[in-house]
């Protein structure tokens, strides 16, 4: 390919072209080019029926499956009479989560675990009301007096599954650098959007490692990410002087930002009264290590991390105020996108321009 190319430009210099027919053929690679990552942005799987936005949607209605019209959120009584479970999926500290079903509609059953936890179990459900939107699992119905949550099911499961997808025969096709890296992005678009949510600025609490922060996104069967669980989603608001702790327990290991580490050494036992709060910049300090488990080892994800040397870099400073925003770390992902795209394209476009 680049002795083609080689030739070509050659052959482009000896017969002088027009320099206006030569905008015109540059303008064409970048047409080839911008296709091209139309289409990979849109590679999915066909699943039988496409899901339609949520947003489509007024606030407190969903629509599922081949149902046509938009249905409101299912009450208690609703969902007493008409969900059907099927079988224990997950279980975790806060709820246990169950295949139910719905007018057959395979759907997700989430009932508290813990009665000691209810103020978390119903933080959660007040996110989840409150955050509807594409980067969230989409709300079904609740019922606040039995501590039961039903939302969308993704079989998948969550990220933690996802190498072990990619490395089934159906999904192999989509374990490619591209792919993973779109998966990335999704992620850090998650983080913006918690970060310049409706509700303020939202920190992801539960995330004290990488399996902890991947059990709490889904894989969607069409290879895109939502968050899942909002049990844990303070609030910070700087203006007010509003900072977060993630729990009242120390907190340990290199994954957690420098700030969520007892400041005072081993000398001095850790108490939750003297561990200074923090922002939504722990958010940022981890995400280089979640974009490393989304690209793992196919050809090309070390091109993509080498193209995101800087970025993560600047994510791991150790004073939070010198880390990026979610939002310069999107815009720095996406436009790595476009360039890798384009490379990957036309392999010898930047010697002929």
């Amino acid at each position: 390919m680049d002795k083609k190319l080689q030739y070509v430009k050659k052959e482009l210099l000896r017969r002088e072209i027009p320099p206006v027919l030569l905008v015109l053929l540059l303008l064409a690679v970048l047409l080839l080019n911008f296709l091209l990552y139309m289409h990979l942005n849109n590679v999915s799987i066909t699943t039988g029926q496409p899901d339609v936005d949520s947003s489509l949607c007024p606030f407190g209605y969903f629509r599922l499956g081949s149902l046509k019209n938009c249905s409101p959120w299912l009450s208690c009584e609703a969902i007493n009479t008409e969900v059907r479970k099927l079988k224990c999926v997950g279980e975790g500290a806060v709820k246990k989560v169950f295949l139910s079903e719905w007018k057959e509609n395979k759907v997700s059953l989430s009932q508290l675990a813990n009665s000691e936890l209810k103020e978390d179990f119903l933080h959660g459900l007040k996110m989840l009301k409150a955050l509807q939107s594409k980067y969230v699992v989409r709300l079904l119905g609740y019922c606040e007096k039995q501590f039961t949550v039903l939302t969308q099911y993704h079989p998948l499961g969550s990220l933690k599954s996802l190498n072990e997808m990619l490395d089934l025969p159906r999904y192999k096709g989509l374990n490619t650098w591209h792919r993973r890296f779109m998966l990335a992005i999704d992620y850090v678009s998650i983080i913006h959007y918690l970060h310049n949510s409706p509700l303020g600025t939202l920190v992801m609490c539960d995330s004290n490692d990488l399996d902890k922060v991947l059990s709490q996104y889904l894989l969607t069967s069409d290879f895109h990410v939502l968050v899942n669980d909002l049990d844990a989603l303070p609030l910070v608001n700087k203006s007010a002087g509003r900072l977060v702790k993630c729990g009242h327990r120390e907190l340990q290991g290199e994954f957690v930002a420098p700030e969520q580490l007892w400041p005072y050494g081993e000398e001095v036992p850790f108490e939750d009264d003297l561990m200074p709060p923090y922002d939504e910049k722990t958010d940022i300090w981890k995400i280089p290590d979640v974009a490393n488990f989304f690209l793992g080892h196919v050809e090309g994800s070390d091109i993509v991390r080498f193209h995101l040397f800087d970025i993560h870099a600047a994510c791991k400073k150790k004073n939070p105020a010198e880390r990026p925003s979610a939002q310069m770390v999107m815009d720095t992902y996406r436009k790595m996108l476009t360039l890798l795209f384009r490379e990957a394209a036309m392999p010898g476009t930047r010697e002929m321009l």
